[in-house]
């Protein structure tokens, strides 16, 4: 009978855990082959693979198609047995290096070379890791395979294995994988800068699986979420979030201790691989969210070597569903994010919901007020960022199944401002003379946090940290201008009506895309802003509108059309810049037809 020895954490675990402030808790890294770990390698189809090559450079890579191909051979080894790409995969050639001959026995001295793994399987969602040392391996050619490529051989491999653990399943998104000839099998580019081919499998990447190393052990791991969860800040760097995990820390406990990195992007569809080995920095903090908003902890890599290579997987796969853990895609700060000013924000402005006015069944307008002196000012059509964690956040969780996005939700959020600043505020604000106590948001009941919103009433006492104003969708008053807006995307308007002459001279067009069930948004929008109606074409959707209220709006000047919006809507109408503010499908349809004039887009991707 064999037993696994405690494992203590090494000093960059601690670290890490410091830096975190993780309680203590002990390792659960057992320091053998356990059962688990040798069930899964016979059941696993696809095995994460990383070492280190002659330079001390990690990578890792992706093997397998099919279940079995790595085995226990007892007393804690393992034995591999699978077809690779043995000229482009670098880590076939690094575990080959010490082989005289091709062909021969690569038998590595000083007691093997440290190599880590993971067994995966994804339609399963379980995983776990190995580490060790190999003992030795083999690479040879294929027989009688006449549509093999040169580049296709066999690998044969046994490591000794020291270390085991299994790990959770949040984040791996399903995939049916099977295996796949490498006929087509060749190196596309080579060099420490990015190429198109490289940046466009990361941008639809949903995974991705890393190296780590110390003198004495190494760790591979998987990194999962939406596609584009990566992201590209220049041709030879890149960034990824750290969502909420084990808080073991181990590979980023590595990374403190040693920053290179190995990092492989397989693309399942195409069979496409690339191999990145560079150096990493962790960002925690105000630092996470000064480059990637939203992010706690992130990492940033700066690639010393990429390789893209055709066909270089030995499996093909089909997505089969996504992790329901997987949050929202953070864009970086370089790519405009609207939140990227929050991080740094110091503020202790505090807003107090006044007054709750329902306009349909799922859009409601809040009013806040502020201090007179709290410094709060905004221009028309702006938006607020407020955050609600002290509300919603209950804390660290491993496992969350019943809410399971909260767990990597700050509850900071960012409205567009749907009340319109007095003109004296405004003229003073800038002096510092004066500032605005009050402001609105008009906004639809659609997640944790407008839900959360939508239960609250004046008597509530909801408090919530005002953590920034910003952007604008200004419309400049007198001009031959035109908006297109989809249900509340109505709200950057709202903003600054009143700075905009609506009579019968007025050149401003609206074309106002609405779901009959919100039909109150546009009536407390007619009532309030006298004049508006005369310069919109309203398109009603869903369930028939009752006549009184057409003829309500009809009779205060608004077209009303009961249908979807069309090209031909908007194609002989002349403005000289057209602002466009609607969700994301919407918006590309409407953008198509107005190319080649000047289009001003406001969404709420954010």
């Amino acid at each position: 009978m064999s037993f696994s020895l405690g494992m203590p954490f090494h000093e960059g675990e601690e670290k890490m855990h410091r830096l975190l402030r993780v309680p203590p808790q002990d390792n659960p890294t057992s320091t053998m082959l356990t059962p688990q770990a040798s069930n899964m390698f016979q059941r696993a189809p696809l095995l994460a693979f990383g070492t280190l090559d002659a330079q001390s450079r990690p990578w890792t890579t992706l093997w397998g198609g099919e279940p079995g191909f790595s085995e226990p051979l007892g007393g804690g080894f393992v034995g591999t047995r699978t077809l690779v790409d043995g000229k482009n995969d670098p880590v076939v050639q690094a575990l080959i290096e010490s082989a005289k001959e091709d062909g021969q026995m690569a038998k590595p001295p000083d007691g093997g070379k440290l190599v880590a793994g993971l067994a995966i399987d994804l339609m399963t969602r379980k995983r776990v890791k190995t580490a060790g040392h190999m003992v030795a391996s083999t690479l040879r050619d294929v027989e009688d395979d006449t549509d093999a490529s040169p580049a296709q051989q066999q690998l044969q491999l046994i490591t000794k294995i020291s270390q085991s653990l299994g790990n959770c399943p949040k984040y791996l998104n399903q995939y049916e994988i099977h295996p796949a000839p490498l006929s087509t099998s060749s190196l596309q580019s080579k060099g420490r800068s990015l190429t198109p081919s490289a940046k466009s499998l990361i941008s639809r990447a949903d995974m991705f699986f890393l190296s780590t190393s110390t003198p004495s052990d190494m760790d591979v791991n998987h990194r999962g979420g939406p596609p584009g969860f990566v992201r590209l800040l220049s041709a030879s760097s890149l960034i990824y979030p750290e969502y909420s995990g084990n808080r073991l820390y181990q590979s980023l406990g590595n990374l403190l201790l040693n920053p290179k990195i190995g990092i492989t992007f397989p693309d399942y569809r195409t069979g496409d691989v690339l191999y990145l080995t560079g150096r990493a920095e962790i960002l925690a903090g105000q630092d996470a969210a000064a480059v990637l908003p939203g992010s706690n902890l992130a990492v940033k890599v700066e690639i010393g070597e990429a390789r893209y290579v055709v066909g270089g997987l030995g499996f093909r796969g089909e997505r089969k569903g996504m992790s329901m853990y997987n949050p929202g895609v953070r864009t970086a700060a370089s790519e405009g994010n609207v939140r990227a000013g929050l991080a740094s924000t110091t503020t202790t402005i505090t807003a107090h919901l006044t007054k709750t006015t329902p306009l349909t069944p799922s859009i409601t307008r809040f009013t806040f007020s502020l201090p007179s002196n709290s410094g709060f000012s905004y221009k028309p059509s702006q938006w607020v960022a407020l955050d609600f964690s002290k509300e919603l956040d209950s804390g660290y969780e491993h496992m969350r199944d019943a809410d399971p996005l909260s767990l990597n939700d700050d509850f900071v959020r960012t409205f567009t401002l749907s009340s319109t600043p007095s003109l004296k505020a405004n003229e003073v604000a800038e002096e510092g003379k004066e500032k605005e106590r009050e402001f609105e948001i008009t906004i639809r009941k659609v997640g944790t946090v407008t839900s959360f919103l939508h239960r609250q009433n004046a008597s509530s006492g909801l408090h919530v940290l005002v953590r920034g104003v910003g952007g604008g969708m200004s419309i400049p008053p007198g001009t031959n201008t035109a908006m297109i807006a989809a249900g509340v995307g109505i709200t950057p308007l709202l903003g600054q009506l009143t700075l905009l002459p609506l009579n019968t001279s007025s050149l401003f067009k609206l074309f106002w895309a609405v779901r009959s069930e919100d039909v109150g948004l546009v009536r407390d929008s007619f009532r309030r802003y006298p004049g508006l109606a005369g310069r919109t074409v309203l398109f009603l959707t869903g369930p028939a509108v009752e006549g009184v209220v057409k003829e309500d709006f009809r009779g205060k000047g608004a077209r009303v059309d009961e249908r979807r919006m069309r090209r031909g809507d908007v194609e002989g109408v002349r403005a000289d810049e057209w602002f466009v503010c609607a969700g994301k499908g919407m918006r590309g349809e409407v953008v198509g037809w107005l190319e080649g004039r000047r289009v001003v887009c406001e969404d709420f991707d954010y």
